[in-house]
C-alpha cells in the first residue's frame, strides 16, 4: 500500500506543478477541438477520488456535493473557476491525501460496491479503486499536458 500512496503523492505534486505554472484565465480556457481545460482536469481528480474510494465503499465524500456535480464524470466546464475555487482545489490535492492515508490506516474501507469504470476497469476493492485512481490522475495528466499546448 505505500507504493499506492507514495505514486499517488508524487503524481498529485505534478498535478500542483502544472497548475501553478498558469495564470487563472489559461487554467479557463478551452482550446479549439477539447471540451475541458486545465480548471476542470484539476478539480476532477480530486472528484472522481472521493467517487471511486468513498462513495463506492459506502463512506461519505469529503468534498462538496457542489464541487462534486461540477467536476463529475461527464460534465463539463459551464463557467469561469474563480481563483478561490482554484485555491480550494489545490489545498484538497494533498488534504486528501493524508485523510485517505490515515482512513486506511484506521480501517474505515470495510466493503466495496464493485464498479466498472467507462474505461473498462472492473473494480471489486478499495485498494483496486485506490490503485485504478493513480492510473485515472495519470491519464488526466496527459490530458492536460496536451491542453498546455494550446493555451
Amino acid at each position: 500500500m505505500d507504493a499506492t500512496f507514495k505514486i499517488w503523492e508524487t503524481n498529485r505534486k505534478h498535478h500542483l506543478k502544472l497548475i501553478e505554472s498558469y495564470s487563472l484565465e489559461q487554467l479557463n480556457k478551452i482550446p479549439e477541438g477539447f471540451s475541458n481545460n486545465l480548471a476542470w482536469n484539476f478539480g476532477h481528480i480530486i472528484v472522481a477520488q472521493q467517487g471511486l474510494v468513498y462513495r463506492l465503499s459506502g463512506l461519505p465524500s469529503n468534498v462538496s456535493e457542489e464541487m462534486t456535480n461540477t467536476y463529475k464524470n461527464g460534465s463539463k466546464p459551464t463557467g469561469t473557476t474563480t481563483q478561490a475555487e482554484i485555491d480550494e482545489l489545490k489545498e484538497l490535492l494533498f488534504s486528501l491525501v493524508e485523510k485517505t492515508k490515515e482512513d486506511y490506516a484506521n480501517g474505515k474501507f470495510v466493503t466495496y460496491n464493485e464498479y466498472t469504470t467507462g474505461t473498462g476497469f472492473h473494480l471489486a476493492t478499495t485498494m483496486e479503486a485506490m490503485n485504478f485512481n493513480n492510473y485515472h490522475e495519470a491519464l488526466h495528466m496527459g490530458f492536460m499536458m496536451n491542453i498546455r499546448k494550446f493555451i
